[in-house]
């Protein structure tokens, strides 16, 4: 079974401006020549970086300093790319506050798109979404550190929040997310957590990879990690991947001339009997505001990134022709 993972997809601003309501384009032109690859796997998942509405106002305007929403058409565009679950637990899915995020949950459930991550409550929220894919139930939970306002509680909207430091998750946390990856993963055959931490730019903090560790130790077959605007390296504990941060993938986002943060990958996973036996990365670039396979000179730039990155935490990124591949044996 393949597993299709991409970085943060922003639909907001000017890419949905110039690409989602411009009703000449077709929700196809967004995903360009990856888009075969999206449907080449089982299952795709997706950070989706913004609120789908068409409802509600700014969170605090003058405090916070973006706010991503976009149009209800963006449905279409996710569709289309087969894009099976979608988390929102981030520091933008309640960017135009609570209404527009349970217009968006609505949405999303219309489309038969799954989602995690964000509800209208705390029991909402930190649920797992379900997929039946050829091996069998697969589960995805995600969390984030960011925006500690919009946790949700019993009686709330908001994200599933977590917080922690170098020793791990901080309680009651910890003791949640035990009880709800032991639970998820008996009625799973595959358990995927996503994790929105950390900052934009930099290496993962002590307290980052403490927090990953823990949550394999839990019980979790992959951490699938985002907030950073680049693909960081791959760390394979306890014979498990922790893919730390996935980048950007789609976005109108100011290009970072050191960092590069219009340069990612689509990270698909092999699973083999409940295992990732390898993770192949196709490299990706972000080109008026779509997304398309990246140059050859932007992959060989992401690709000795990635192994140099991946290499500082302990695993072995071989280079076969385009494409990245990480061997788990």
């Amino acid at each position: 079974m393949d597993i299709a993972l991409t970085g943060d997809v922003m639909l907001g601003r000017l890419v949905d401006q110039y690409v989602i309501q411009d009703d000449r384009l077709p929700p196809t032109s967004l995903w360009g020549d990856v888009l075969p690859l999206l449907h080449a796997a089982n299952v795709r998942l997706a950070n989706l970086e913004c609120v789908i509405s068409d409802r509600g106002t700014r969170w605090q305007p003058l405090t916070k300093a973006f706010h991503f929403r976009t149009h209800p058409r963006a449905i279409d565009f996710l569709t289309v790319a087969q894009i099976d679950c979608v988390t929102l637990a981030n520091n933008h899915s309640l960017d135009y506050g609570a209404e527009a995020l349970l217009d968006c949950l609505q949405r999303l459930d219309q489309a038969h798109i799954q989602h995690a991550g964000a509800g209208h409550n705390l029991h909402t929220a930190q649920a797992p979404a379900w997929l039946e894919t050829p091996d069998g139930r697969m589960a995805v939970i995600a969390l984030t550190d960011d925006m500690r306002l919009w946790a949700a509680m019993a009686d709330r909207p908001g994200l599933h929040y977590v917080a922690y430091n170098q020793q791990g998750l901080r309680e009651p946390h910890r003791s949640r997310l035990q009880q709800l990856i032991s639970a998820t993963r008996e009625q799973s055959t595959f358990l995927i957590v996503s994790a929105h931490v950390g900052p934009n730019w930099g290496k993962p903090s002590p307290a980052m990879r403490a927090l990953a560790h823990q949550l394999i130790d839990m019980g979790a077959d992959l951490y699938w990690g985002h907030s950073n605007h680049t693909p960081q390296g791959i760390e394979v504990y306890q014979g498990k991947p922790i893919l730390y941060a996935t980048g950007d993938f789609v976005d109108d986002y100011m290009i970072d001339a050191v960092e590069r943060n219009d340069r990612s990958f689509l990270f698909v996973v092999e699973v083999q009997q409940r295992r990732v036996c390898q993770i192949r990365l196709y490299p990706v670039m972000i080109q008026d505001l779509r997304v398309q396979q990246a140059n050859e000179e932007a992959a060989r730039f992401l690709h000795e990134r990635m192994r140099q990155r991946s290499a500082e935490l302990g695993s072995v990124v071989d280079i076969q022709d385009s494409l990245a591949i990480l061997h788990l044996g």
